[in-house]
């Protein structure tokens, strides 16, 4: 993910915590995938181990679309923390916004 894509996707996110359609963390997510609720998923590059073998597999199951390319730190700040390491979209339109944001532009 590119920086000019990446602010838009940080903007978007910021939008949706607002509007609480995004939910945030481990186990806010691994709840929300397991209600079925999640359309996507951004999960840090730097994300520890452990907290990645309890969610990737979950929302590989689920077949969640999940976005990568981007620091634990620049998650966290799209979001309002220090760092996290996972962040669902649990709104379809949101996910779409997110989705045509990082969708490469034709010439």
């Amino acid at each position: 993910m590119n920086a000019a894509q990446w602010k838009k996707v940080s903007g978007l996110l910021g939008l949706g915590l607002r509007a609480r359609t995004v939910v945030v963390g481990v186990e806010q997510v691994r709840g929300a995938v397991a209600r079925r609720v999640v359309a996507l998923a951004v999960v840090a590059d730097d994300a520890a181990e452990n907290s990645r073998t309890k969610v990737l597999p979950l929302l590989r199951a689920r077949r969640v679309q999940v976005v990568g390319g981007v620091t634990a730190s620049d998650l966290g700040a799209a979001v309002g923390r220090e760092t996290t390491t996972v962040v669902a979209v649990v709104d379809e339109a949101l996910a779409r916004g997110i989705r045509g944001a990082l969708a490469p532009k034709g010439p």
